[in-house]
């Protein structure tokens, strides 16, 4: 037996295993934590946003009167919700709250469910509009192969054919800059492999070491 010396108790650098294990358990119970919190995202929100943009149909319409429009635009004056409902079923039509901040909000009888094809139609049409007024890059350069031309070419085909506009860059490097013309035969051939579909907005032109070329749709 050792006399004349206290023992001493075991010693825990921050590194050890006794930290790690308090890291351990630490981490544990706030992952367990967060994974009880629930936030909402993209895709809920958007779901939200799309319910509250719902026009209030029928009995949601919880307010005492209306302004009443009729099926073909007619003006019937303000008349109680009840009444106007029963005119709309009586034609096998909804009345629909079409401006719930006016006052009184107005309302019209009218097909809700063809009502929201059409305007899903809309919706559809500004999306297409909206994508069809993207512009799309294509390089290119000089010594482009055929087999590479012909596959750009089918791209730039598919992307005015989508309704996109179609930027081309030629590339010129070291001693091509000293012929340009090659550049511009190859855009003007592709100016004519897309003629059926397109034309050319903007014709080739130097831009710095580039030449650039716009194509746009058709109109049909």
């Amino acid at each position: 037996m050792v006399t004349g010396a206290k023992a001493e108790a075991p010693r825990f650098s921050p590194g050890g295993s006794a930290s790690r294990v308090l890291g351990r358990r630490s981490a544990g119970v706030e992952d367990g934590f967060c994974a009880r919190l629930h936030f909402p995202g993209a895709a809920g929100r958007r779901r939200r946003d799309s319910i509250e943009r719902e026009p209030r149909v029928n009995e949601r319409i919880r307010i005492r009167e209306v302004r009443l429009i009729g099926p073909n635009g007619e003006q019937l004056g303000i008349v109680p919700v009840p009444e106007a409902l029963r005119r709309a079923r009586e034609l096998g039509l909804d009345l629909v709250e079409v401006a719930p901040t006016a006052s009184p909000p107005v309302a019209k009888i009218m097909d809700y469910g063809r009502y929201k094809y059409e305007q899903s139609k809309r919706d559809r049409e500004a999306h297409r509009k909206q994508r069809g007024s993207d512009v799309k890059r294509m390089r290119m350069t000089p010594k482009i192969g055929d087999h590479d031309f012909q596959t750009k070419a089918k791209l730039i085909y598919g992307f005015l054919q989508e309704g996109h506009k179609v930027k081309v860059e030629m590339w010129f490097r070291g001693r091509e800059m000293a012929h340009p013309e090659l550049g511009r035969q190859i855009l003007d051939r592709l100016a004519e492999y897309v003629s059926e579909i397109a034309h050319v907005e903007r014709p080739p032109a130097m831009e710095g070491r580039n030449m650039v070329m716009v194509l746009s749709p058709a109109r049909r």
